[in-house]
C-alpha cells in the first residue's frame, strides 16, 4: 500500500453518500448488475441494495472491480427490504409509470433517498409499486416504453449527484468515524481484513499514510515458528 494509493482511496471514502442508495427488484441480467454497481460507485453510493430470491444465482451479485467498492446487501423479499430501509429514514423512490408519477428531476435527492428499480421485463412489482413513498419516471418521446435498467438508474443517480453537489454533501466527510475507519482498511487490506474477520481479531491500526502500525499475523507466524 503505496501513501498515494492510501489517499486515493481515503478521498473516495469521504465523498461516500450513505444516505443514498439504489434497490434492484429481481435485476436478473449480470451485466445490469455489474452496470449499476458501476453507477453506484461512480456518485458515490456506499451501499447497494437487490431482492435476492431463488431465480437469483449468486454470481449475479459479483461484480468484478466495482463490487469491491460498493458492498451488496441481499433481502429476501421488496417488502423486507423497504422495511429495512424505511426504519434507516430512507425515501423510497420507485421508478414507475402511474398516475401519481413526477418528473425524476422534480425530486429532492438531498433527503435519504433509494432508487427502487424493477426487474428488466416487468419493472418495479405491484407490492414495490404500492411500498414506495413516491413513483418517478423518465420523460420520453419516442416509441420505445422504457429505458434500459441501468440507463435508468444512472440518469436518476446524477441528478442526486447534481444536487448533492450544490448542496456542499460532497465537500465533507458523511460517514461515521467508525465505519470509516472499517471500510478503509477493508479497502487496503482485503486479505488481512478478510483474515481478521475469520478469526474474529479487531483490525490493526493504520498510521498517516496508511502503512500497518502492527500486523498480528507477523506474531503468529513466529509463535508458530517459536513453536
Amino acid at each position: 500500500m503505496t501513501p498515494e494509493r492510501f489517499q486515493k482511496l481515503n478521498a473516495v471514502l469521504r465523498r461516500r453518500q450513505p444516505d443514498l442508495t439504489l434497490i434492484a427488484e429481481n435485476t436478473q441480467k449480470t451485466q445490469n448488475i455489474a452496470a449499476l454497481r458501476r453507477t453506484c460507485d461512480a456518485v458515490g453510493v456506499f451501499e447497494m441494495h437487490a431482492i435476492s430470491e431463488a431465480t437469483i444465482r449468486r454470481h449475479h451479485m459479483v461484480s468484478a472491480g466495482s463490487g469491491k467498492w460498493v458492498p451488496l446487501t441481499r433481502h429476501n423479499s421488496i417488502r423486507a427490504a423497504c422495511s429495512a430501509l424505511h426504519d434507516q429514514g430512507f425515501h423510497i423512490l420507485a421508478a414507475h409509470q402511474s398516475r401519481r408519477a413526477v418528473d425524476f428531476r422534480d425530486i429532492d435527492y438531498t433527503q435519504a433517498s433509494a432508487i427502487l428499480l424493477g426487474g428488466e421485463l416487468w419493472g418495479v412489482s405491484a407490492t414495490a409499486a404500492s411500498l414506495a413513498d413516491a413513483h418517478i419516471t423518465v420523460p420520453m418521446h419516442g416509441m420505445v416504453a422504457s429505458l434500459n435498467v441501468s440507463v435508468a438508474a444512472a440518469l436518476v443517480l446524477y441528478e442526486a449527484m447534481r444536487q448533492r453537489e450544490e448542496a456542499g454533501f460532497y465537500a465533507t466527510a458523511r460517514l461515521d468515524s467508525e465505519t470509516a475507519a472499517k471500510t478503509l482498511f477493508e479497502w487496503a487490506y482485503p486479505r488481512i481484513a478478510r483474515r481478521c474477520r475469520q478469526l474474529a481479531l479487531p483490525y490493526p491500526a493504520l498510521d498517516s499514510e496508511g502503512r500497518l502500525i502492527d500486523n498480528p499475523f507477523d506474531t503468529l507466524v513466529a509463535i508458530k515458528r517459536a513453536g
